[in-house]
Order: structure tokens, then sequence, then C-alpha cells
């Protein structure tokens, strides 16, 4: 498996992120999907990355930087058929190593609340994810949820 910065001009990767944003709309009820689209992910402060074997894209992630000291993980999703290869950690390794070399000393997420996300908040928390208050402009309701990781210095 290589990860590289994503381009996201490339076709496969777009339609990976359709089907990223196809998968959170089903699983999420209307007005509750904070997940990026393209355009947010070329936003500034965003940095997207893909997980490839071959010509095959396995999966996405990306940090959004939200201020000097904080950074929220966003648009994790391992194409379906790369399930349970460790595409999402080595992805997720990759944005907490972006994450640390910014400085940050905490990252967030905001993610659904179901058993769609079960898998999800496994890794998260096998990683050292805890469960937490709402952060930057979310809300919490009973279809989210958020996790936070402390990054200690040095």
């Amino acid at each position: 498996m290589h990860i590289r910065d994503a381009d996201l001009t490339d076709e496969r990767t777009q339609d990976l992120l359709r089907l990223h944003l196809a998968g959170m709309h089903a699983s999420s009820p209307p007005g509750h999907v904070f997940a990026l689209d393209l355009s947010g992910l070329q936003a500034p402060g965003v940095t997207v990355w893909s997980a490839w074997e071959g010509e095959a894209i396995l999966g996405i992630g990306a940090l959004k930087r939200l201020d000097a000291a904080t950074g929220e993980v966003k648009s994790m999703r391992t194409h379906p058929d790369h399930l349970r290869k460790g595409v999402g950690a080595a992805l997720l390794e990759r944005v907490i190593d972006e994450a640390r070399a910014l400085g940050l000393g905490r990252l967030s997420l905001e993610t659904g609340s179901g058993p769609a996300f079960d898998a999800a908040l496994t890794l998260y928390r096998r990683r050292g994810f805890v469960g937490g208050g709402a952060f930057g402009d979310y809300v919490a309701s009973d279809f989210n949820q958020f996790l936070h990781l402390e990054l200690p210095r040095g």
C-alpha cells in the first residue's frame, strides 16, 4: 500500500468521494451530514491523502486545520473492495503524523451514531480517541458524536 497526496482531479478519487458522500447520506438523517464534498476538500487548510495498490484506490482521508492547535479528521473512507486490510488505520496514522508535524496538540472528529459507524468508531478508539463534547461549529444531537485525541508535544 502506498499513501500519497490525493489528486482530487483523478476520476477514481472522485468516485470514492462520491461513494463516501452517498454512504454518509444513507446512514444519517437529512441535515446531519457534515462530510466534505470535493470543493470542501479543496479548501485552504485541508490536506487529503489517498491510499493505492497499483492502479486501485484503496481509501482516502483528510486533515482540516481548525486553528493553530487543533485539527479535524475528515472524509475517512475505505473502498468497499478493500475493507479489513488496514487501509483506514494507515490513513489515520498519516493524518496523525501530519498533525504532529504541524505542531497541533489535538485532533478531533465528528461522526455519526448507529451501527453503520461501528467499524470507524472501533478504529478511532483503538488509536486512542476518546468521546467528548462538540467542537467548532458542530452541535450535538442524537445522530452524531465527537471524539478527540490529545497529541502530546515533544
